[in-house]
Formats: C-alpha cells, structure tokens, sequence
C-alpha cells in the first residue's frame, strides 16, 4: 500500500511539473504574437509620423513651386499614408488572435481534476 500512495504521489509531481512546462510554453507563444503585433503597431507610428513629415515637406514645396515638387511630396505622403494603414491593420489583426489564458492547460488541468475524482474511468 505505501509503494503504491509513493506511486501516486511521483505521478502527481510529475503531472504538475508537465503542467507548469505547458503554461510555460504557452504564455512564451502568446507573448510571442503579442510582440509581433507590437511591432506591427511601431512600424504604423513611424508611418504616420512620416506622414505628417512628408505632408509638412508637400505644403512648403506647394506653397513654394504651386505644382512640380509639391505634388511629387504629395504622392510620397500618399505613400506613407497607404503603409501606416495597412500595418495598424495588420497589427490589430494579430493583437486580437493574442490569448492570455493558456486555453490547453486549462483543459488539462479539468482533465486531471476529473481523472482524480474517478481515477477508474
């Protein structure tokens, strides 16, 4: 009888040790995305003050040459303005796929609370 509770009690410390790596793991992976669409949320920032840089840059030119080179400003802030756009896009797109419960360990975790209550089935 005690070999075998010395038994349980090993299983049940390697269980939780599993457990642990898991959510480890996950919450790395979600971090992970969450760094990524950080990014993506950086690289809009930087659009968009190029955008104020560039619009700045087309209405000094604008005002000083009334077409040639303001225009030609005008299509780079255009530009500039199509990029922030797409990646604040982008970014909000993956920061909603972002999780941070670790859903699988959750499941586990039922799973060997359920098997402990009737261990037979």
């Amino acid at each position: 009888m005690g070999e075998l509770l010395a038994a349980v009690g090993r299983d049940a410390q390697t269980l939780l040790r599993q457990e642990a790596e898991l959510a480890k793991a996950e919450i790395r992976q979600e971090a992970a995305k969450a760094g990524k669409a950080a990014g993506m949320f950086g690289g809009a920032g930087f659009a968009g003050y190029m955008v104020a840089l560039f619009l700045s840059l087309a209405a000094v030119f604008g005002l000083a040459n009334l077409m040639d080179t303001g225009w030609a400003a005008l299509i780079v802030t255009g530009v500039w303005a199509a990029v922030g756009a797409v990646l604040f896009v982008l970014g909000r797109s993956r920061m909603r796929t972002v999780s941070p419960k670790p859903e699988r360990t959750v499941e586990t975790l039922k799973e060997d609370a359920q098997w402990a209550r009737h261990p037979t089935r």
